[in-house]
C-alpha cells in the first residue's frame, strides 16, 4: 500500500480526546455553549452505577461489552482472538527502507521503523481468553502460520528474527446478508445506555461515522435516527431469545 500510514491506537485515541477538549474550550470561550470535556477512570460493575452520575452512558467496550450483566447474553458478537508478532532486523542485513509501504494481504505488515515490524495476524474463533500474553507455544504456531503468508508478498521478511508476540480479542459482528456491519442502538427502554460495538478489525474505518451517528440519536432521545441496518441486530436477538 504505496503512501500508507500505521495507526498508534493508544496515541491515536489521546490525540482524539485532546482535540474533542480543544473544541469544548473554545466553544465554551466564545459563548457559544458551555462545554466540558473530562476524563474519568473508574471501575464500573454494572450500567446501575451509572444511572445518577449521568443522562446517558455510551458503552464502546469492545469484547468486553458482555461481561456487563445488562448485556451478558444479549449481543451477537463473535469473539475472535488474534495473535500478532514482532519481528527485528539484524544489523548485518540491509535495512527496510523508510519511505517503504506497509503491506496488506493475508498477512498484513505494519513496519514501525526500517529495522522493526509487527506482521498479524492469525483468527482463533470462539475463543474467550482476554489476556494479551501469549505463550511461547502460541507464539510459535503463530508465527508459523503467518510467515508464508507474509513472504508471499515479501519474501525477505524471511531474514528478520522473530522478536516476541501478543494477542488481543476481536469483537466482530453478525454476518447478514448486508454483509458484517457494527451493533449501535440504545440498550435500554429509557434509551439511556447506548451501544457501539461490533467494530471488529474495521474500527478505524468506522469510528468516525458511528460516533457522528450516535452522537446524534444521544442527543434527539431517538434511536430511529440510527440506520435500521445498523439496530437490525437487537429485533433478531429478540426473535431469537423469544
Amino acid at each position: 500500500m504505496p503512501q500508507a500510514m500505521n495507526i498508534h491506537p493508544k496515541r491515536y485515541l489521546q490525540a482524539l480526546f485532546f482535540a474533542c477538549k480543544d473544541l469544548a474550550d473554545e466553544a465554551s470561550s466564545l459563548r457559544v455553549a458551555k462545554a466540558e470535556v473530562r476524563l474519568l477512570k473508574e471501575h464500573v460493575k454494572s450500567l446501575l452505577e451509572l444511572d445518577e452520575k449521568y443522562d446517558a452512558v455510551i458503552i464502546c467496550l469492545g469484547a468486553q461489552a458482555g461481561m456487563l450483566p445488562e448485556l451478558s447474553g444479549n449481543l451477537p458478537l463473535r469473539k475472535c482472538r488474534g495473535i500478532i508478532a514482532e519481528l527485528d532486523l539484524s544489523t548485518d542485513i540491509e535495512e527496510y527502507g523508510s519511505q517503504s509501504p506497509s503491506i496488506l494481504s493475508n498477512a498484513w505488515l505494519a513496519f514501525q521503523s526500517p529495522r522493526s515490524v509487527l506482521m498479524g495476524s492469525t483468527w482463533e474463533w470462539g475463543s474467550t481468553n482476554h489476556v494479551s500474553h501469549v505463550t511461547l507455544q502460541e507464539a510459535e504456531k503463530a508465527f508459523k502460520e503467518m510467515l508464508p503468508k507474509a513472504s508471499a508478498v515479501y519474501p525477505a521478511i524471511k531474514k528478520w528474527d522473530f522478536a516476541g508476540a501478543r494477542a488481543g480479542l476481536r469483537a466482530m459482528p453478525p454476518l447478514t446478508p448486508l454483509g458484517s456491519l457494527p451493533l449501535l442502538g440504545c440498550v435500554a427502554a429509557s434509551c439511556r445506555h447506548w451501544l457501539v460495538g461490533g467494530l471488529g478489525s474495521r474500527g478505524l474505518l468506522y469510528h468516525g461515522l458511528l460516533g457522528k451517528l450516535t452522537a446524534q440519536a444521544v442527543i434527539s432521545a431517538d434511536e430511529a435516527v440510527l440506520p435500521s441496518e445498523l439496530t437490525s441486530w437487537k429485533s433478531r436477538v429478540q426473535t431469537e431469545t423469544a
